[in-house]
């Protein structure tokens, strides 16, 4: 375990006018509490804090920050309170070691809805105090040092946690280090038989060309040495999971993969860091597209640098980073190069970002987020995502993540300017909105009045704020035909029971099943969350209708004209208990289609045919078919044995035709009358279950659109 006085020496190294005596007092505190602890590995527990500090001084941090660490299981796991914390170490750090145990209860691997109110947990106590995230960082990082000593379906959580959580979370806050260093230990547990073949492919390559680091590194002096720029270099090999995951994104073996070694370039001004880029490129051949310039647009958590990549010995590609010292101070700690000292002073670098600021700046758009699984969409693409800088037509920045459109482009610049979108330039061209902005495009927005966004911008839009936006719009749009096919559904439930759907009947259903008022309970049936038996019910629980009676075939969908009739589209077959959309044919009525066919695609450009439908709640008759694709063993009796699964399972075989026949296998189009979705799940998974059935699935072909049902 690290001393009390090796621990005061790591401070001294950076901070000389460190408080001494409260750190020594924290020491002896947190032994105390955690005397007879022990860790899995059979350590002392103390020497886990200790530890956590110990890492932090790698950062410079504040001597609150330091303390905090090493009492930040105090609380939780100890007979310590905050009261006793706050009277000997103060209010500040007694609030700090508070924000951490609530940190450590929360359970950010969970269920997604839970997991989304975590994650809101967690962006709060980050916009309280930053340091409160920087300890835990800490804690999660020697945890994960030293995740040998749990229990191997423990090890697989923690890490799985680590890479989905706080490896991006390190990196999003600029701690690109320990971002790697979480991601490396993860790998090592999730997977380690990868993480050793790359380690040994690494050592046969080294064996092979030698020390090809050292020659690429002197090389680089040389130059820079000729073009009078003075400089540091240096280089290094990337770590495995790094290079095991740009194998996984290119599909590439280890052999082809070429850009394995970065070098980093630390000048004095940020004029010869241009200088640098110029001796460099000059002595190397710059691989187009892999150039970034953050010192003219640094990142939102302070990290400026410039990228490129170049081909060096023997074709090699190799990554180059080059920055100021000051600029690489901000680099290493990120957005906790606010609290760094430096001789007893806290360090007043131009490039340190104000937390506060940038805090807010994550958490904007997710504050709009009403939904726990949009906000959660929403944390995951801000935190895992990198960026790209684009421009305004009068010059301006716009940062978006990597991938976004110009619909997210145009969301970013304002909402209204988003929800009036028709299309977009880039860089002087007219493009689909669906296209991916590159680095340094200027991007321009065409507008009409009368725009709304439309469901299929969804797809398009990749940034939390647009999707956001774009949802609320959508949902103010659809919230009226919700209402009145709402009504429609409900009106008729009543009248299957002999009663009206007043309005005073409606409240009462309203106010018994705790919604705001008439218009959102039958907005939640329109829009299916609800069901019109349900309404019934909270009204006249003796009345309310036998959902076990058949509904007729005639009368199952609601939400046509009257006396419109519809038929069930051939492309996809839906079925009762499915989402469904009709299109009006003249002279047949309606077609209806669920709503995931792509059959529908050939009528976006036509609103106007589009209705709002809905299956009648209730049970209806075998009376729908459905096309199966199955693939049975060319055995005596299989065939047989699939007829009589069907048969079990209270479905009629309608038709049967033969499309392949192999000396093993037959594949066969098995047509089937069913009652609804749920008969259709359950007919399924039988048929998959049968081990002489090699393959089943539900046939869906948008062709037939046009013939029978279109």
């Amino acid at each position: 375990m690290i001393s009390v006085d090796d621990l005061l020496a790591l401070v001294r190294t950076y901070n000389p006018k460190t408080n001494e005596a409260l750190i020594r007092d924290a020491y002896a505190y947190g032994h105390e509490m955690h005397d007879g602890q022990m860790r899995q590995s059979g350590e002392p527990y103390f020497t886990h804090p200790v530890a956590v500090a110990a890492i932090l001084t790698q950062q410079h941090l504040d001597d609150a920050t330091l303390i905090t660490a090493l009492l930040h299981d105090t609380i939780e796991d100890t007979r310590s309170t905050y009261s006793e914390v706050a009277d000997r170490f103060g209010k500040e750090i007694a609030d700090l070691v508070d924000g951490v145990t609530k940190l450590t209860n929360l359970q950010l691997s969970s269920s997604e809805t839970k997991q989304a109110e975590n994650f809101r947990k967690l962006f709060i106590a980050m916009s309280r105090d930053m340091r409160v995230i920087l300890v835990k960082l800490a804690d999660r990082l020697h945890n994960m040092r030293t995740i040998r000593a749990m229990r191997a379906e423990k090890q697989a959580q923690k890490a799985r946690e680590t890479m989905d959580i706080y490896a991006p979370l390190a990196g999003r806050m600029g701690m690109q280090w320990m971002r790697e260093e979480l991601e490396d230990l993860s790998f090592r547990v999730l997977n380690p038989e990868a993480r050793n073949s790359i380690i040994r492919r690494f050592i046969t390559l080294q064996r092979e060309t030698g020390d090809v680091m050292q020659k690429i590194t002197r090389d680089m002096r040389a130059e820079l040495e000729g073009a009078q720029v003075e400089a540091e270099v240096f280089g290094r090999a990337k770590k495995p999971y790094s290079i095991w995951r740009k194998m996984e994104e290119k599909g590439i073996g280890f052999s082809r993969l070429s850009d394995i070694y970065g070098f980093r370039i630390l000048t004095t001004t940020e004029e010869d860091c241009y200088r640098a880029l110029g001796a460099i490129h000059q002595r190397w051949r710059a691989v187009p597209g892999r150039f970034k310039d953050y010192i003219s647009q640094p990142k939102s958590n302070g990290y400026r640098s410039i990228h490129t990549t170049v081909s060096g010995r023997d074709g090699k590609r190799v990554e180059v980073q080059i920055r100021t010292r000051q600029m690489h101070d901000v680099a290493e700690t990120g957005v906790a190069a606010h609290w760094s000292y430096r001789d007893g002073v806290r360090t007043e670098n131009p490039f340190a970002v104000d937390p506060a600021k940038w805090i807010a700046q994550l958490t904007e758009s997710f504050d709009a987020e009403d939904d726990h699984e949009e906000f959660l969409e929403a944390v995951k693409l801000e935190m895992y995502s990198d960026q790209v800088f684009c421009f305004t037509p009068k010059g301006d920045v716009v940062k978006l993540p990597r991938g976004a459109t110009p619909l997210d482009f145009a969301y970013a610049i304002h909402t209204r300017i988003g929800a009036a979108c028709v299309g977009a330039k880039v860089d002087g061209i007219r493009v689909p909105l669906w296209t991916r902005i590159k680095n340094g495009q200027s991007v321009t927005i065409i507008t009409a009045e009368g725009q709304v966004p439309q469901a299929t911008w969804l797809d398009i839009a990749t940034t939390g704020k647009a999707r956001a936006a774009i949802r609320k719009a959508l949902r103010e749009v659809d919230r009226e035909k919700f209402i009145r096919l709402g009504g429609e559904v409900v009106r008729s439930a009543f009248q299957s029971i002999g009663r009206k759907a007043t309005d005073k009947a409606l409240t009462s259903a309203a106010r018994t099943l705790r919604l705001k008022n008439i218009d959102d309970l039958l907005g939640r049936v329109g829009s299916g969350e609800m069901t019109a038996a349900e309404i019934v019910r909270a009204v006249y629980p003796d009345l309310a209708p036998d959902e076990r009676d058949e509904i007729e075939s005639a009368r199952a969908v609601i939400g046509l004209e009257p006396g419109q009739a519809f038929e069930r589209a051939n492309c996809c077959q839906p079925l009762p208990g499915e989402r469904i959309v009709g299109i009006a044919v003249r002279g047949r009525g309606a077609v209806v289609h669920g709503i995931d066919c792509e059959a529908l695609e050939r009528y976006d450009d036509q609103p106007s045919r589009w209705i709002d439908l809905h299956w009648q709640e209730g049970r209806h008759p075998a009376a729908y078919s459905v096309t199966l694709d199955v693939v049975i063993g060319n055995d005596a009796g299989v065939l047989g044995r699939v007829c009589t699964l069907v048969g079990e399972r209270k479905a009629n075989i309608s038709d049967l035709q033969f499309v392949d026949r192999k000396p093993d296998f037959f594949r066969l189009m098995l047509t089937v009358d069913l009652s609804d979705a749920q008969h259709l799940h359950s007919l399924l998974s039988v048929l998959e279950a049968e081990e002489h059935v090699a393959e089943v699935s539900r046939h869906r072909d948008p062709a037939r659109a046009l013939s029978g049902a279109a």
